[in-house]
């Protein structure tokens, strides 16, 4: 009981993060034109969020495991406010970048709320508290766009200021009602051992399969939604409140995958088997993107590549928890979500340029050829798994 307790603070306390940062997304490349940035230089502050993602996920979760992962998720929170309010107090877009870095930093902590979920929850159980994160990421990004277009008719800068004024309140609420999980592992080794136990842990081949599996994955994904605008703009006549639309429609079915359907199917599939359907699903579907011939087409092709998103996200990161040693949960999982942020950093780039040099359809075709190897992968990391398991 106490351990679902923990879970649901926990869901609570990353949904009203994520509100937070899903209202200043619709809004930042029209602030950072207003502060008179060029177009091509709006995209330096997602490919730099994204690498400072990179370089610190691993380190909050490693330093969760040391020291705790309530401590750490409540500086993170802090960071992030101070980050919202600089961008509404931002007078350049120099400014605005470096604060977008920042909150880069702090929000590395993605590791942080899937360590601790792997504290509370048996093997069985995981990749349905998994889904749960899951499920308060879609519904942060569900509503937060929603309600920051809404500010910013009132004033462009309002986003921020409430953003700021929301994780604020976030941080309060948690320090008062976020727990210590009580099963994670005391950490008394000498740094040198655990570094050591570190390395060798990601030496096992399985592991390195999942983490690469969830580099091309999030690689494709995110060439998708970087291109998904245009693509539903010049094939399908979509104007923006459509595509609006269209991406609050994948964030609902994530939701309710990861936050009701999840937990069920991975009892009676494990993970190993959603993971490789859910790539198989979502490379189905980036495949008949492109090719929907109007907007139900457009919209119908959309439904497999969001079902598969909500299947494979938490079988990924439960896996990966799976593989981990019981203190390196932390440090393991940020290892994931750094290879997360590269695929982040290279995806819209990459689809970006092949839409507009090559083909509107090359980013979703090479996308669904990633993810069939992804899924190829897949099929090999069960066997993987047990030998781990056994200790092999």
């Amino acid at each position: 009981m106490k351990n679902r307790s923990a879970l649901g603070i926990l869901f609570l306390v990353v949904f009203v993060d994520l509100l937070g940062f899903g209202m200043v997304i619709p809004v930042m490349p029209l602030y950072a034109r207003q502060l008179g940035a060029p177009e091509v230089w709006t995209g330096l502050l997602s490919t730099g969020y994204s690498a400072m993602q990179f370089v610190f996920a691993p380190i909050w979760g490693r330093l969760s495991d040391r020291i705790g992962r309530r401590p750490v998720l409540l500086v993170s929170i802090a960071m992030t406010a101070v980050a919202f309010l600089v961008y509404g107090l931002a007078a350049s877009f120099a400014v605005l970048l470096l604060a977008r870095l920042f909150a880069g930093i702090a929000t590395a902590n993605i590791a942080i709320a899937r360590a601790f979920v792997a504290d509370v929850t048996t093997p069985e159980g995981r990749a349905k508290g998994m889904g749960m994160i899951g499920a308060a990421f879609g519904l942060g990004f569900v509503l937060g766009p929603a309600l920051g277009g809404a500010l910013s008719h009132h004033s462009i800068a309002l986003p921020f200021y409430v953003a700021a004024a929301i994780s604020a309140v976030n941080f309060v609420a948690a320090s008062f009602i976020l727990p210590e999980p009580e099963q994670r592992t005391v950490r008394e080794q000498a740094s040198r051992a655990r570094f050591t136990a570190f390395f060798h842990e990601m030496g096992r081949p399985g592991i390195r399969r999942v983490i690469f599996i969830y580099f091309l994955t999030v690689f494709a994904f995110s060439a998708m939604e970087n291109t998904y605008a245009f693509l539903a703009e010049e094939r399908y006549g979509l104007g923006r409140a459509g595509v609006s639309y269209l991406f609050a429609y994948i964030g609902l079915i994530v939701v309710i995958v990861q936050g009701g359907l999840i937990g069920p199917l991975n009892r009676r599939f494990g993970e190993q088997r959603l993971l490789v359907a859910g790539l198989v699903l979502q490379a189905l579907g980036l495949a008949a993107l492109p090719f929907g011939g109007a907007v139900p087409g457009l919209a119908l092709a959309t439904a497999p590549l969001a079902v598969g998103s909500g299947l494979a996200q938490p079988s990924i990161s439960s896996l990966i928890s799976r593989f981990a040693r019981e203190d390196e949960q932390g440090g393991t999982l940020g290892i994931g979500e750094s290879a997360s942020a590269f695929g982040r950093i290279v995806g819209p780039e990459a689809g970006t340029f092949t839409f507009g040099r090559i083909s509107m359809a090359f980013p979703y075709l090479a996308g669904a050829a990633l993810m069939a190897l992804a899924a190829a992968i897949g099929t090999t990391v069960r066997a993987a798994r047990s030998a781990q398991e056994q200790g092999a």
